[in-house]
This record gives structure tokens, C-alpha cells and sequence, in this order.
């Protein structure tokens, strides 16, 4: 343990190094308050300082990165090419090999002509959309539109942004009028007696609603989004050039990181939204403070928020983010909230923060018996950690307290189910993988200039040495990388799902930027979120691009298309190092891997997904939709002849049983929220056929190495 917490002293915090380097800023960054613009020069400056000096391989900012941060921009900006005039871009484009001249002298020209010209066009853009959906579309013209806006060109003029916007509008209102029509027949097949709507209250009622939600669109941009909201766009555009992990949070931006990776915060434990100009309770999160309290309640409208005794402000017409603020405070504190019930009576309800803990977060797991055999299967969504307070719940704490609640059970094996797993603390991870082998290296890091240094986990106990398998897609990435390529590399156990995990094999580590301003007076500057290392599998091999592919590959929905890190233009590039010395379990899983394969490739549910996954492969360039209602609706019934054909992957059900263990189950009768959840998730665990054949792979693994899973010690470089 000692040499983990040293490494994370000089490695997980290398970018320390900058604020060494900070004395060198301080000599020329101003500490007077200054408006906004100065602000942005600020941070302009303060982002390429530290990109240059910390980033594990920094790009050269010249002509050709001018020209990708330009085109990333106005991508990120106007995607369909419904805002801008091609005068507009004509105009744009003498700046598109100049901007990294304009980043170095601090000069925000373009951003300041390109966010006036949008914030102008959205303004006029209002005018068209509401003039469009005035009068009813003609179906009977036969044209078409072409959805791939990324080789579309930039209209020349007002009556060609008009038609453009005029066909966008009309294939949305298409789509949802054959949806509805759909509906009504299948309400008339029911009833008899039931009056369908006709074609024209249903067109009608598609364009109101296509103009109510436009208009929640723009007012949302107009009365949610300020200057700041904007620069950071510019700011991303720029700094996700250096590699796609890269990432300049605000100061609110941050906060909501933070949240995600300790899954908690403290506050009042509610989830609001913006209705009109209302803020409303959306969800409650159980086991927070309101929800302990009673009071408030989903539905509510939060008319004012006080602190304490202070006098309440009212918050009508208030930024979402400005209430949430207000809303949020230190565990502990009161705050008192004027409501609107549903009912439409008043009431002012005093809640004392408290520390709240995002459920969804966390490490749950259930238990399922199959072939008389007893499982035991741990949902991990991310490998969270609160940096802040050790003492908080962290991921590698709550499997450790998951696998002695299966132990209890006397379950036969365990399922890690990583499957949408985004990442997380390396820390967190390299501990967790310890919990199912002896003493011995996790995973490779490796610093710019620097020999990689080996992670490794220095516990020689074993909490858990009975079969294993890991779960995956393509979405499990990072430390999820790391977990399965650790385990797969011991052959600790067998690593099953798509055929390769996303593929991102850096570090980053969030810099917060007020550190290198002495005595600023411009506000909270934000974060960076940067790449400081690379990590490597013990085997050598990087997981950056490639990912940890599968020792059983199950069939699924993007089987033939290339997703993950690969498809990332700005992504570092894959490499090797020298392995580390390990040594692997003498175990042979070619037998089970050889069964399981037959299995799905006899199994009709998994000839389905297979079959699904080449349909939408070959659709996948289908850019070209008709504008006439009965060419539209042709196009829309092979392809829902092929869709209802899929529904019976959806339809599966492997019959099993899934149960919450004792310790939650005893919760139920308070918690009812709780138990819902683990109903809903026990309802989706039966209609996965990735679990039902990963039952089938886990009961066949043996016990042989129950005991001496790894030698007790390993040597290292």
C-alpha cells in the first residue's frame, strides 16, 4: 500500500509539477478586476500554458490546428447548418488559419464576430420556424432532404435557410404524424367505438407541438446561456485538439463532475427542471433529506428559496443553474423553499441539507440460481471515489462489501458487469483487482520523458478466488480497461461481450486553473481536465484505440460498425511497451470458450442481434429521406417490417430469478423508491440474453484453483 500512495503522490498528481511553475505566470498575469473579455484572455492564456507544459503530448498550435479548432468549432455551434449564410462562413474564413496567431496574442475577434452573428441568426431564426409551422405542410410535393449536414453546404441566402429549415421541420412533423397515425388505428382496433383523429387535427397537433418545443429551445438558449456558456464551447474546440479527454470545465461544469465521480453532494436531494418559467421537482433521490422529510414532493413548483431565516428571493424566471445554487449548501444549513403543490396551494417547507448520495451510482448486486447453481452478479456503473473525503464511499470499498455479502450466499461464481462503465479512478481500480488476486503488478503507467512505472497491488490476500467473468461493451472504457485487461492478462477469469471495449488508454487528472492567479478578482476560473499518462496492460500492450477485446465475443447492435476511440480524430495512437513480469493462472479456458461459441452461434436470439447489427450497419449511410407523405411512409414500412422482425430481442426473457440480498431486502418496506429500482433492474437482468449465456460460461468454470489462484509472490521490473 505504501508504494501506491507514494505513486500517487509523484504520478496521479504529476501535473503538480505546473503549479511550480505558476510563479512563472504570476509575473505576467494581471490581478485587477477586469470584464468578461479579459476574463476569456485569461483563460485563453492560462489553458494553452498549461496544455503546453502538461499535456502528455503536446501539439504544435499552428495553420493546421487553426484549421481543425475552426471547423470543430462551427460544427459544435451550428451542426445542421440551419443558422448560418455561406456569407457568414465567407466572412468566418479568413480567420481559419489565423486562430492559433489569435490564441497566442489573446485575441478574441472570431469568437466575438462568430457568437454575435449566431446569437443574430438564432434571433431570426425564430421568425422562420414560427412562420413555417403557421400552415399546414404539403405532403403531396415529391421532394426529398438529405440529412448528412456534415457534406452539406451552407445556404447561400434567406429563402434557401427558409427551405432548408422548411424540409427539417416537415421530415420531424412526418415522422410524428405517421407515429400517431399508427396509434390511432391501434386505439380504434381496440375500440369500436373510439373517434380517430383525423389527418389533419393530427398534422395540426404535431406542428403545435413542434412549435411549443422550439420555443422551450429558444428560450432555454436565450434566458440559459450566457457569454461564459458560449466561450466554453470555443474553449473545447481548442483544447479537445489535444486528444478527445481533454476538457475545459466552467466553475458549474466542475461542480457536476465532482458530483459524478463521488456520487454525492450535499444538499436537499432533489432533481429539478425548468417548467415555463418554474423551476419544478422532478425526482427525489431516495434516502436525501427531502425525501426523508416528506414534504416536498414531485410535481411541486419552487416559487422562492430562503436561506435560513433570511428572506426568501424569488426565483420565477431564474436560471435553472443559479436556483440549483441557491438551492445547494454545506450539510447541516437550512434552507426553506415557498412551493406550489398540485393541488395549487402554498407552502413554505423547511429542509436541513445533508450529504446525498446518487444511488444509480453505486455498486449494487443479486443473486441467481441457475442449473442448481447459485451466482452472484455485481452492476459497477463507474469507479467513483471522493477525493475530497477518503472516509466517503468509494467503488473499491463497495465490491469488497459486495463480495462478502455473495460469500454469505455461498455463491459459485461471480459476474463483474462493466457494461457501460465510462472509468474512473485509477486508484479505485487497481485496488479493486486486488481483491481477486495476490500481490503483483495491476497496470503500466507511464508519464511523458519518464520509464513506466508499475501499479501494482502490494495485498496479498485474496478476498475472492471462485470463478469469474467480466462483462463488457463498447462503451466500457478506462479504468473498466484496466479491470478487465488485468484479470484477462492473469487469467483470473474469462472477459466476455462485444468484440472490443472502447479503447481509452490515457489518464487525465483535473487542474483546477485559480491555482496559477494570485489575488484574482475575476471569479472562479474552472478546470481543465487534461491527459498526463498513458497507461499500459502488465502484457505490454497499450488499450489506447485497440481496447481489451473479449475472449467470448457476444453478437450485439454495433458488431460492424467501428465505434469507440478509434473513430476519434484527435486520438493518441496505440503503442507498446515492455511487459511486466507476472505470472498468469495455469488455467485452459479453451473448452468453455469453445462451448460458449457454439451455443451463440445455434442460439436464434443471438442470429437476430447478429442480423440486426448488419441491417443497421448497412443503413448506416442512408442519408436520403422522401418529403412526400406516401413515398415517406413506404420508406418507413420496410424499415418497420424489419424493426418488428427485431422486437423479439426485446421481447426475450431468460424466466430467471433475480433477488436483492438480505441487507436491502430488509430496507424495502421503508424505502419503497429502492425496491422499485431493484425491480426495474431485476426486469431488465431477464430480458438480457448476455447474462443468460454468461450464467452458462460461469457455471462451467472450475474450482480447480481455488486456493492457489496466483503464487504468492511476484517478481517485478
Amino acid at each position: 500500500m505504501k508504494r501506491i500512495v507514494e505513486f500517487m503522490k509523484r504520478n496521479y498528481k504529476v501535473i503538480l509539477l505546473i503549479t511550480a511553475l505558476s510563479a512563472v505566470l504570476w509575473s505576467f498575469i494581471p490581478n485587477q478586476k477586469k470584464e468578461d473579455p479579459e476574463k476569456d484572455k485569461l483563460l485563453l492564456e492560462l489553458l494553452t500554458f498549461v496544455l503546453e507544459k502538461g499535456h502528455y503530448s503536446p501539439v504544435e498550435i499552428n495553420d493546421n490546428f487553426s484549421k481543425k479548432v475552426y471547423a470543430k468549432y462551427l460544427d459544435g455551434i451550428d451542426p445542421t447548418k440551419r443558422f448560418f449564410l455561406q456569407s457568414d462562413i465567407d466572412e468566418f474564413s479568413k480567420y481559419e488559419t489565423q486562430i492559433d496567431d489569435m490564441i497566442k496574442n489573446k485575441d478574441l475577434t472570431f469568437f466575438n464576430l462568430t457568437n454575435s452573428r449566431l446569437l443574430q441568426r438564432m434571433e431570426e431564426s425564430r421568425a422562420i420556424y414560427k412562420d413555417i409551422l403557421d400552415k399546414p405542410f404539403d405532403f403531396n410535393a415529391n421532394e426529398s432532404i438529405n440529412v448528412d449536414y456534415e457534406k452539406l453546404p451552407y445556404v447561400k441566402n434567406k429563402k434557401e435557410l427558409t427551405d432548408r429549415w422548411r424540409k427539417q421541420l416537415k421530415l420531424q412533423a412526418l415522422s410524428s404524424i405517421t407515429d400517431k397515425q399508427t396509434l390511432e388505428e391501434d386505439k380504434k382496433t381496440k375500440d369500436a367505438a373510439y373517434q380517430a383523429k383525423s389527418f389533419d387535427e393530427i398534422e395540426k397537433e404535431v406542428r403545435e407541438n413542434s412549435l411549443k418545443s422550439l420555443n422551450e429551445y429558444f428560450d432555454f438558449i436565450q434566458d440559459e446561456l450566457d457569454r461564459n456558456d458560449w466561450f466554453s464551447i470555443f474553449l473545447n474546440s481548442i483544447v479537445e485538439r489535444f486528444d478527445p479527454h481533454t476538457f475545459y470545465f466552467s466553475p458549474e461544469d466542475k461542480e457536476k463532475f465532482d458530483v459524478s465521480m463521488s456520487g454525492t453532494f450535499q444538499g436537499i436531494g432533489a432533481r429539478l427542471q425548468k417548467k415555463n418559467d418554474a423551476v419544478e421537482v422532478s425526482e427525489l433521490i431516495s434516502g436525501g433529506p427531502a425525501w426523508r422529510g416528506k414534504e416536498l414532493e414531485a410535481g411541486d413548483l419552487i416559487l422562492k428559496v430562503g436561506q435560513g431565516k433570511e428572506e426568501p428571493i424569488d426565483v420565477a424566471g431564474m436560471r435553472l443553474d443559479d436556483v440549483v445554487k441557491k438551492i445547494k449548501g454545506p450539510k447541516g444549513t437550512e434552507v426553506r423553499l415557498t412551493v406550489k403543490k398540485v393541488d395549487g396551494s402554498l407552502k413554505v417547507i423547511s429542509i436541513i441539507r445533508d450529504e446525498v448520495e446518487t444511488e444509480e451510482t453505486f455498486a449494487k448486486s443479486s443473486v441467481v440460481e441457475k442449473d442448481g447453481k447459485k451466482f452472484g452478479i455485481i452492476y459497477l456503473p463507474k469507479f467513483y471515489i471522493s477525493f475530497e473525503n477518503k472516509q466517503n464511499r468509494d467503488a473499491f470499498k463497495d465490491v469488497a462489501i459486495e463480495i462478502e455479502r455473495l460469500k454469505e450466499q455461498n455463491v459459485d461464481g461471480i459476474v463483474m458487469d462493466l457494461r457501460d462503465n465510462g472509468g474512473g479512478s485509477l486508484e479505485t481500480v487497481v485496488k479493486m483487482v486486488g481483491l481477486f488476486i495476490p500481490e503483483g503488478p495491476v497496470v503500466q503507467v507511464k508519464a511523458p520523458g519518464r520509464n513506466p512505472e508499475i501499479l501494482p497491488d502490494p495485498d496479498k490476500k485474496v478476498q475472492y478466488d471462485g470463478p469469474l467473468v467480466v462483462m463488457i461493451n463498447n462503451f466500457s472504457a478506462s479504468a473498466s480497461e484496466i479491470f478487465a485487461a488485468a484479470i484477462q492478462d492473469y487469467k483470473r477469469g474469462i472477459v466476455v461481450g462485444s468484440k472490443h471495449s472502447y479503447g481509452k488508454g490515457t489518464v487525465q487528472n483535473v487542474i483546477d486553473l485559480n491555482q496559477f492567479v494570485r489575488g484574482s478578482s475575476y471569479g472562479d476560473l474552472g478546470a481543465l481536465k487534461t491527459t498526463i499518462q498513458k497507461f499500459y496492460r502488465i502484457n505490454g500492450g497499450s488499450t489506447q484505440r485497440e481496447g481489451v477485446k473479449s475472449d467470448i465475443v457476444f453478437p450485439d447492435r454495433f458488431s460492424y460498425l467501428d465505434m469507440g476511440e478509434r473513430d476519434e480524430e484527435s486520438a493518441l495512437p496505440w503503442d507498446k511497451i515492455e511487459p511486466a513480469k507476472y505470472n498468469p493462472m495455469n488455467v485452459n479456458y479453451e473448452n468453455i470458450i469453445a462451448n460458449s461459441k457454439r451455443r451463440i452461434e445455434s442460439n436464434p436470439n443471438f442470429k437476430l442481434i447478429d442480423e440486426n447489427a448488419k441491417w443497421i450497419f448497412e443503413r448506416k449511410d442512408e442519408n436520403v429521406f422522401s418529403l412526400n407523405l406516401n413515398e415517406f411512409k413506404k420508406q418507413m414500412d420496410i424499415a418497420d417490417t424489419k424493426i418488428k422482425k427485431f422486437k423479439a430481442i426485446s421481447d426475450y426473457n431468460n424466466k430467471l430469478q433475480f433477488q436483492s440480498l438480505p441487507n436491502e431486502v430488509a430496507l424495502f418496506e421503508k424505502d419503497t423508491l429502492l425496491k422499485q429500482k431493484r425491480e426495474r433492474w431485476h426486469e431488465d437482468l431477464q430480458k438480457d440474453v448476455y447474462v443468460d449465456e454468461t450464467l452458462n460460461i460461469i457455471s462451467e468454470m472450475k474450482l480447480a484453483s481455488r486456493g492457489k489462484a496466483l503464487p504468492q509472490k511476484i517478481s517485478m521490473n
